[in-house]
């Protein structure tokens, strides 16, 4: 099962009103993803409606979590420049007593979507 697969799989088996959250970084990256893939097609704007419509979902509700962390609050695992914006997401949810969710098996600490 592809990435989108997963994630869609998942989130379509969350119980109805589960909430999720989003952040500048996590809206950002899904803009530029939908926007940057090939196979996705869409420019900068329909990826932007995308996201919109999603956030406004009956099915799933979003909140946003205002990101207001510096790099000084990077966990101690953060080793490599491919890990800084997993350390700081993670960071981010700690912080708010939350839980990253994430198809990346490699980060500690967050909650690895399941390929169904």
């Amino acid at each position: 099962m592809s990435s989108t697969g997963a994630l869609a799989a998942w989130v379509g088996a969350l119980p109805r009103r589960a909430q999720l959250m989003t952040c500048p970084i996590t809206e950002l990256g899904f803009v530029r993803v939908l926007s940057q893939v090939p196979q996705f097609g869409l420019t900068v704007a329909q990826a932007r409606d995308v996201l919109a419509r999603i956030k406004t979902s009956e099915i799933i509700q979003f909140s946003f979590l205002d990101d207001s962390r510096d790099a000084s609050r990077l966990p101690s695992w953060v080793k490599s420049p491919k890990q800084i914006t997993d350390g700081h997401l993670v960071e981010l949810a700690t912080s708010a007593g939350l839980l990253l969710a994430t198809l990346d098996q490699g980060i500690p600490d967050a909650f690895v979507i399941p390929k169904v």
